[in-house]
């Protein structure tokens, strides 16, 4: 079973330095259709302008994924990570993948330093397997070359090929793929999909989407992704 959900039907708030899509319900956007799938809560598609960010603020038992499409982000946490500006971990650019595992508790802020650039990213929450554990950092650099044409792991519970490890059952993939590029993955029993397009146009399963689509995949065996133009997809496996 294919469900496509557009673009247009995600929430949307604007604070001025801010600027946010919801795929599901998140602070004032509520959705009873959208309350997440799976183990997946959160993706929210933020624009965040040049010299504002978001202060400290607290967060416990969940993973925290973030995604950097343009610009650059400065991550600043209460377990010791980011210098708060300029080069070096806990700074986030695109082709890097950070995942905090917020766990019995931690403080956090993140800011745009760069003047004159907007942020464009993905904020991901995934709900964890336990509850309380130790709270923890990972980041790691994904090259383009490594996403072209095919479904690269970039999260997984067991840190597979590289990846960011998670917290929860679930692997998330990135791909970049145009033209003849295609791939293929298979889904195993009790297994359910999520395929956001961060953007370009892809057809999966012979569905069309468009950025900011995405196609939720239940009791299917495999998908198969091809007809990208300059695409750039996410693709989430996950427990039933």
């Amino acid at each position: 079973m294919l469900e496509l959900i557009k673009s247009s039907e995600r929430g949307y708030a604007d604070h001025g330095w801010l600027k946010s899509f919801h795929s599901f319900s998140f602070a004032d956007y509520m959705n009873a259709k959208r309350m997440g799938f799976g183990a997946l809560r959160v993706i929210n598609e933020d624009r965040i302008a040049a010299g504002t960010g978001f202060g400290t603020h607290g967060h416990r038992d969940m993973e925290i994924i973030s995604y950097v499409l343009e610009g650059e982000l400065a991550h600043k946490d209460s377990i010791g990570t980011g210098d708060g500006a300029g080069g070096g971990p806990g700074v986030i650019k695109p082709g890097d993948v950070q995942r905090m595992s917020a766990g019995s508790g931690v403080r956090h802020s993140e800011f745009n330093h760069a003047q004159g650039q907007t942020t464009h990213f993905l904020q991901i929450w995934i709900q964890p397997d336990k509850l309380g554990v130790a709270p923890s950092y990972q980041q790691e650099h994904f090259a383009t070359s490594e996403k072209r044409g095919r479904l690269r792991l970039i999260a997984s519970n067991n840190g597979a090929d590289g990846s960011v490890t998670l917290n929860a059952d679930a692997r998330l993939y990135a791909g970049l793929f145009d033209g003849a590029e295609r791939a293929q993955a298979k889904l195993a029993a009790g297994r359910i999909a999520y395929v956001h397009l961060v953007r370009g146009s892809l057809t999966v399963n012979g569905q069309v989407l468009q950025a900011g689509d995405a196609l939720q995949v239940v009791a299917e065996p495999q998908l198969l992704i091809e007809g990208g133009q300059d695409a750039e997809v996410l693709v989430f496996d996950l427990a039933a």
